[in-house]
């Protein structure tokens, strides 16, 4: 899968911030992390790429939050080196274009697919 940098995904972010169109993927609010809500389907996504760095190599599960945000923070930074950024694929709409990060939460009994929109006023370049 297509490894997307920090340039590439604040281009994904803007052309998705100019779709003004209504979609089922935007009837629920996405602007923080949450699982996949009912009215999404899957296979109304394409997988452009990943933020993984390296999949052999284990990621960090610190968050960035320099302003005393929360995981699930509507305003809470993209950060794509810190969790969950970091695990997490690009995924675009095929009916409107607009595009979203998801992953895959596994926790100690269950998964769950979790979504947050592509903001380019919350895209963050921090170094680790």
């Amino acid at each position: 899968m297509l490894k997307i940098e920090y340039k590439q995904l604040m281009d994904l972010a803007l052309a998705s911030q100019d779709i003004s169109g209504a979609c089922t993927c935007n009837q629920v609010p996405l602007a923080a992390w949450q699982a996949l809500p009912m009215t999404l389907e899957l296979d109304h996504f394409d997988e452009v790429g990943t933020l993984v760095d390296d999949p052999y190599d284990e990621p960090t599960f610190a968050e960035y939050h320099p302003n005393g945000t929360r995981y699930d923070s509507p305003d809470a930074p993209i950060a794509p080196r810190y969790y969950p950024c970091n695990i997490s694929q690009v995924a675009r709409c095929r009916d409107c274009g607009r595009h979203y990060l998801r992953y895959n939460e596994a926790g100690g009994y269950f998964t769950e697919l979790r979504i947050r929109a592509l903001q380019p006023g919350l895209l963050v370049d921090a170094a680790l």
